[in-house]
């Protein structure tokens, strides 16, 4: 793991368009960047025997990998979370799999999907669009 390649802010459907990088195997590229964690936020919609859930923000769904180190709080289904992890450029029932390093609830916190969406838009604007040539 590389941690000077910086998590990206995504909306969970980009990660459709994530590419592995022919320069390492263990990133990916998406907009013409390199990473390897991305930094998520949605609802909890469903859970399985396995540990892990699915994560919806309205874009897209996305597989979320718990190892056991999460067990200390009660995860459940409808909470809003914030999730960093390490994308895995393979699927899992034609889903992308995020491996979750961190994941916090953020159920309580008031505005936070609108937030969210405006968090993703400035982190695009500042560091993933080309800048125009001149």
């Amino acid at each position: 793991m590389d941690y000077n390649l910086a998590a990206m802010k995504l909306l969970c459907g980009a990660l459709k368009d994530a590419r592995q990088s022919p320069s390492s195997s263990s990133a990916s590229t998406l907009y013409g960047i390199l990473f390897q964690r991305a930094w998520l936020q949605g609802v909890l919609v469903s859970d399985s025997d396995d540990g892990g859930f699915i994560l919806d923000d309205g874009s897209g769904i996305v597989k979320l990998s718990m190892s056991i180190d999460f067990n200390g709080q009660k995860w459940v289904t409808g909470m809003y979370v914030l999730v960093i992890g390490l994308y895995i450029a393979t699927t899992v029932n034609n889903l992308p799999l995020i491996k979750v390093h961190k994941i916090v609830d953020l159920s309580s916190s008031p505005d936070r999907e609108a937030m969210w969406y405006l968090e993703v838009i400035e982190a695009y604007k500042l560091f993933y669009q080309p800048f125009p040539e001149e």
